[in-house]
């Protein structure tokens, strides 16, 4: 067996359950996370790397995960936006049935939009800066702020989390995290 097969089966064996959770945070579904990490696996180990270190295998297949992630939604939408030119007379696809999901974080990003989503999960779930976001999604610093600050707005409203608000003073409204 290859090294790079080797490390795919150590890191598949021992890592397998972190990044399904990865892939949680930008999927609802577990099943659709569970594709999105088979899907970045395929993906990233379709050709032989030259990958020794299980942890930097997971590096990129985290970046993969990313990746398909935004391509499908990306795809979802362009055939969305043309279904009016196949069916004419036919129903528009509902929105986002997150929307009436219960407040919490999961469902709470699910409302987002695919490049919020994806820069709300890497600057405060992966614990990124700014300028390592936009490196990873491949786009500019000024742009990356705005998704932060508008999935941020978003998050607060559906989380029902108000920053004036005595009650949250110790907590920082970006998801949950403590400002000591």
């Amino acid at each position: 067996m290859a090294h790079w097969r080797t490390v795919l089966d150590q890191m598949v064996r021992d890592r397998r359950s972190a990044l399904v959770a990865y892939a949680c945070l930008f999927v609802v579904d577990r099943r659709d996370a569970e594709d999105l990490v088979h899907e970045a696996l395929v993906r990233t180990f379709a050709r032989p790397r030259v990958v020794t270190d299980p942890h930097a295998a997971e590096g990129y297949v985290r970046q993969a995960i990313r990746t398909v992630y935004l391509d499908q939604a990306r795809r979802r939408r362009t055939r969305q936006e043309k279904a009016h030119l196949l069916d004419p007379g036919g129903p528009v696809p509902p929105a986002d049935d997150a929307a009436t999901a219960s407040a919490d974080v999961g469902a709470a990003l699910a409302l987002l939009t695919p490049r919020e989503r994806a820069c709300v999960v890497l600057r405060y779930f992966d614990d990124l800066p700014v300028a390592d976001v936009a490196a990873a999604l491949q786009i500019s610093e000024g742009a990356t702020k705005r998704y932060l600050a508008d999935g941020t707005r978003k998050l607060r409203t559906t989380l029902g989390v108000d920053p004036a608000d005595p009650g949250h003073s110790s907590v920082d409204v970006h998801l949950g995290r403590s400002r000591s």
